[in-house]
């Protein structure tokens, strides 16, 4: 194996349609100069056609021809090696796209032969007679009673097919014959109306286009990772990333099972989301998360709480709502209880008949089922079957029962099952992760609208923040527990932009301003609904342009945040949901969108912007350069290089600038101005990299140890050193925090007194020993890199 040690990854997003491998072999000489280790990849194997993402894999065994195939692959790994440099890809192994049948061989094969299929085993169907679909495969495609007359039979091909519009479905041998009704009921599958809630397969969530595979049945898996192997062999890849693995049955089996397939030096991480108090199960053979919890914490840290009690007291001045973290909780709940029971209803009908069978003579089928949705909604982590959640059912369950005493009788099946540890306690975990995500991060994220940069994947919007203390000790832990961990700011899922979401947090500086503003502007142009037009406010705000310039400056701008704010209520799903479209209100809410950016609340919206942008760039600069020195691997996500201002997807998979970028790195010379240019965030990531790849040892798995000023303005600092493992302190990372009161103050007395030896600060080029102000530390920037 041919190594290259890894210090910092660049995450791509590929696009058969825009950007292929051949298009990231040609920007490997920017990201070399940029100060990489690694090119990282999002999935690359055959995926649905005009796919932009990779996540709906249609066929396992091949890289995608459509960005290039292997020998583009092969190419640019060859790039690569030739610049010192290394690479990762993503891999999707909970499901494969089955959007359009004709393109998933396996699948179609299912379609066909139903039962006697060769892959019949690589799905998890439901082929029992009360399945809902009489024993078949229901595919929700139809929209109304008389869809089926839709129904055709197209001979036009070297076998006939089942029609309906511009679908295609195969005919079981020998079943074509008759009016096409007819040979539908005479198929392994069934069409059925997609407001139905029938779905006799697992799904990735709640979506029927993704189909799940069944990765414990080790012929699936080799099938599966046919790739991977050949790419191992070959030495292609350094290291992998896991999409999604708590969708599989056993995700530690399936792990070790890659580990032992990947070997035991190539980088494996897991895109595990923890939650609040979860730790990660270090019995996993893997390297770390993909860096949720890093991000949290990263964002986190330059909260200022003191804001809290105002942006509080604002939500529930203007919609009622408490606000607080037991109004969070309980709305988490009831969202998993809604969740539960309608869109992955399947999913909990499926568990539920499971549990039957493995607690024969249990009892009504409805009393069963209300208990076990009820302990689903009650989990606070993905799935319990870690190693260090041991004990946690335990006390969900006793919590359920003393709470709902008419439960005992359901609750002691559920227990049975759950102890009898077979199909049941598999499928519990799987629908449990399933509710998780739906109803959290998919909804309550969309809902809440105290501080919305808090609303983040893995994070907690109870949580207002997490002091220097605090962050200090989730760094420490890191760096001795997980010291080759992912860490991140931005990625593919993320709800938007790591400089939208500093930009945000800067509100808890000002709360009380951002509360006079929602009030002039609700007067000014009322919303449809206040905990709506809270929640877009806050986005927009994130989002404006910054210099006294309107949105319309800023190519597609207004487009974009109309297409955000629909995605945004339709998840939510308060006023509107995707399967059941308000077009009243949301008329209402899109004239209310043009009314704000037009009229005068937006005229006040660029002032505050023009005042409180320069400390939204403050707080990024700090949250980036403390990422990417800190404990972990960091990952740079594709053009978060410089300013970015990015929303959820599909709006954070835009394409990138990287001839501006290039150029940008070519022309920095000196310590740029903290504008909008994004100059000096580049000028930040260029250095830290650089600085990663020249001194690895005091980075990956180097030691950890606070910094803390003292003074007036102590708080106002925040910090750490990192070094060789066991030895002082050869680099210093510093941030400014919380940086609106500090420009009403200065400084003041604050310093910071540093280690023997002379320092020379990477970013502004200043040297500094003994005790130093830190006025003049941040003299030029409000961060500073040094180094002994």
């Amino acid at each position: 194996m041919t190594s290259v040690p890894i210090s910092a990854t660049y995450r791509l997003q590929l696009r058969g349609d825009a950007f292929t491998l051949d298009d990231a072999r040609a920007i490997a000489d920017y990201l070399q100069r940029l100060g990489v280790s690694h090119l990282y990849l999002s999935p690359i194997l055959t995926a649905a056609e005009g796919s932009q993402h990779g996540y709906d894999v249609t066929d396992p065994t091949s890289v995608s021809a459509a960005l290039g195939g292997s020998a583009a692959l092969r190419a640019l790994r060859a790039e690569l090696h030739t610049r010192d440099m290394g690479l990762i890809v993503d891999i999707v192994p909970n499901h494969v796209g089955v959007a359009d049948a004709a393109q998933n061989a396996w699948w179609w094969d299912v379609l066909k032969n139903g039962k006697d299929s060769v892959y019949a085993d690589f799905f998890d169907i439901d082929w029992s007679a009360e399945n809902g679909a009489g024993g078949r495969i229901a595919i929700g495609v139809l929209d109304g009673e008389n869809d089926a007359a839709a129904l055709a039979i197209d001979r036009s091909g070297a076998e006939p097919m089942l029609a309906f519009h511009d679908m295609r479905f195969p005919l079981a041998p020998g079943t074509a014959d008759g009016n096409p009704l007819a040979v539908h009921d005479r198929q392994a599958y069934r069409l059925v109306n997609w407001r139905a809630g029938l779905a006799t397969y697992r799904r990735f969530f709640a979506v029927s286009t993704l189909a799940a595979v069944r990765q414990e049945d080790p012929r699936v898996f080799d099938a599966t990772h046919s790739q991977v192997a050949e790419w191992v062999a070959d030495d292609i890849v350094d290291g992998i990333r896991v999409d999604h693995p708590d969708g599989l049955s056993d995700p530690a089996a399936y792990l070790a099972r890659l580990r032992a397939l990947l070997g035991p030096n190539r980088w494996l991480v897991i895109e595990k989301i923890l939650g609040a108090e979860e730790p990660l199960d270090a019995t996993l053979p893997i390297d770390g998360t993909t860096g949720y919890d890093a991000l949290a914490e990263l964002g986190g840290v330059f909260v200022d709480p003191s804001g809290e009690t105002t942006l509080t007291r604002l939500v529930h001045d203007r919609t009622g709502v408490a606000a607080d973290a037991e109004w969070l909780d309980d709305t988490e709940s009831v969202l998993k209880r809604t969740v539960a029971q309608t869109d992955l209803a399947p999913e909990v009908r499926r568990l539920v008949a499971a549990i039957a069978r493995d607690v024969p003579n249990s009892g009504g089928a409805v009393a069963l089922a209300v208990a076990t949705v009820e302990v689903l909604a009650s989990m606070r982590v993905y799935r319990a079957d870690y190693e260090p959640l041991a004990g946690t059912l335990t006390r969900v369950v006793g919590a359920v029962e003393r709470r709902k005493p008419e439960l005992t009788e359901p609750l002691s099946v559920l227990t049975r099952a759950l102890i009898a540890d077979g199909e049941a306690a598999t499928r519990f975990s799987q629908v449990c992760g399933a509710v998780t995500a739906k109803a959290v991060e998919d909804c309550l994220f969309y809902r809440a609208n105290r501080l919305v940069s808090l609303q983040e994947v893995g994070g907690d919007p109870a949580r207002f923040g997490h002091s220097p203390n605090e962050f200090h000790l989730a760094n420490a832990e890191r760096a001795n527990r997980w010291p080759m961990a992912m860490t991140t700011l931005s990625t593919h899922d993320t709800k938007r932009g790591e400089d939208v979401r500093a930009r945000i947090g800067v509100l808890s500086q000002a709360a009380q301003e951002w509360s006079d503003f929602v009030a002039e502007s609700e007067k000014a142009a009322p919303s449809p609904d206040p905990a709506t037009g809270m929640f877009l406010l806050q986005n927009m705000f994130g989002v404006w342009p910054a210099g006294g310039a309107g949105v319309d400056t800023v190519p597609q701008l207004r487009e974009r945040i109309h297409a955000y704010a629909e995605k945004a209520i339709r998840e939510a799903g308060a006023q509107t949901t995707w399967n059941d479209v308000d077009t009243e209100f949301e008329a209402a809410l899109h004239d209310w969108l043009d009314t704000i950016i037009d009229g005068p609340v937006g005229v006040s919206m660029t002032a505050l912007v023009a005042r409180l942008a320069p400390h939204g760039w403050s707080d990024s600069l700090g949250q980036k350069l403390l990422h990417l020195c800190g404990p972990g691997i960091p990952d740079i996500y594709q053009g978060t290089e410089v300013w970015e201002d990015s929303l959820v997807d599909p709006d954070n998979r835009r394409l990138v600038d990287f001839d501006s970028r290039r150029g940008l790195l070519a022309a920095a010379k000196e310590p740029p101005p903290v504008d909008g240019s994004g100059a000096a965030k580049l000028w930040v990531v260029a250095h830290a990299l650089w600085l990663r790849r020249q001194r690895a040892e005091s980075f990956v798995g180097g030691s950890y140890t606070p910094v803390f000023a003292d003074g007036e303005r102590a708080g106002h600092l925040v910090g750490f050193g990192r070094g060789r493992p066991d030895q002082a302190p050869d680099v210093i990372a510093l941030g400014t925090r919380h940086s609106v009161r500090l420009s009403e103050t200065g400084w003041g007395d604050t310093a910071l007194t540093l280690p023997d030896g002379e320092w020379s600060d990477q970013l502004s080029g200043s040297t500094h020993s003994g005790r130093t102000d830190a006025a003049s530390l941040f003299s030029r920037l409000p961060v500073a890199l040094l180094v002994r």
